[in-house]
């Protein structure tokens, strides 16, 4: 997918008012953002060989969050001392305003992407942790995890893991495809009891592969439990009056379809993803800006606050305005 890049905009209060003309510049969203698609890997940080190991260093990824206006992350890591170091900066987190929300990964190693699906100890490593919990409270959710297989998601580690989450009330962020998709979610249901309130099915970028709109509306239609995240999808993003990034056609009737069912991120996979941070959410803000305000305000941060029970974010100056 081409990236868009964001620019600046100079317009009159006039023309943002009215939006008169065909070149006529969009307003931003302004309001919070809930980043759910945050990773804090090792390659940004090891947290435990000390600061010198840090390329980006917890100050600086708190100071990125701040200043994009994100108030509250997914946050999961390769391996989970990432995510507990977010949990475990109460201070640096408070002074922002961010809530950390914490999710359990499955991943230990790089090896483990390739082959979580088989390894019985990760069932023992997630149960660990989450009897442990961190310093923000107790881990709410699973994942990331990907299946680059549909098949593999019929393992037992994954229906293991599905059931927990159903049992325990625990969201889960998978990157996988639509056929994967159904499967996990039959896995959740098979014990024929409801989750416990607080599961969900996280669908990474809701279909990297670019699956249409309309496999992704028939899915979001069969299963409730089911939300979209929209880091790096295919075909969401179009070019927008000077170069900003809006919703493309297709995507926006989706969303203004189903509301409350998605939420942003910015998968920070890599260390120029944290570099870029600040960029990712502008373009973020541009595209929302492009709704209507309520919906706007939905997938940028109620259906997240929702689903983990934030409640409302404290008004805080800066890019932050409503």
């Amino acid at each position: 997918m081409a990236v868009v890049h964001p620019r600046r905009r100079a317009a009159t209060a006039w023309v943002l008012a009215f939006g008169l003309g065909a070149g006529a510049a969009q307003a931003e969203y302004r309001g919070p953002l809930f980043d759910a698609h945050l990773h804090y890997n090792d390659e940004a940080c090891v947290h435990t060989a000390g600061a010198a190991s840090c390329v980006v260093p917890l100050a600086e990824a708190v100071r990125k969050l701040e200043a994009s206006g994100v108030r509250a992350v997914l946050a999961n890591s390769r391996p989970n001392d990432g995510t507990r170091a977010l949990a475990e900066a109460r201070a640096l987190t408070g002074a922002a305003g961010v809530t950390v929300v914490p999710f359990v990964r499955l991943y230990r190693q790089r090896a483990d992407r390739q082959g979580w699906f088989r390894d019985e100890s990760v069932v023992a490593m997630v149960e660990r942790e989450l009897a442990a919990g961190t310093a923000a409270g107790p881990y709410r959710g699973l994942g990331e995890f990907h299946l680059d297989d549909s098949a593999h998601a019929d393992g037992p580690v994954a229906q293991r893991l599905m059931a927990l989450a159903a049992a325990r009330g625990l969201a889960v962020l998978a990157h996988t495809d639509e056929v994967a998709i159904e499967r996990l979610m039959a896995h959740a249901l098979a014990s024929g009891a409801p989750p416990r309130p607080g599961f969900a099915l996280i669908w990474a970028h809701t279909g990297i592969g670019g699956q249409p709109v309309e496999t992704v509306a028939a899915l979001l239609q069969r299963h409730p439990a089911l939300m979209g995240e929209l880091s790096y999808r295919p075909g969401l993003i179009c070019d927008g009056p000077g170069g900003a990034a809006r919703a493309c056609p297709a995507w926006r009737a989706l969303l203004l379809r189903f509301p409350d069912r998605f939420l942003v991120g910015s998968d920070t996979w890599v260390n120029a993803r944290w570099v870029s941070y600040g960029e990712l959410m502008t373009q973020a803000r541009q595209w929302l800006g492009d709704l209507p305000a309520p919906v706007a305000r939905q997938i940028a941060w109620d259906n997240g606050a929702r689903l983990f029970g934030l409640g409302e974010p404290p008004q805080r100056a800066g890019v932050e305005r409503k």
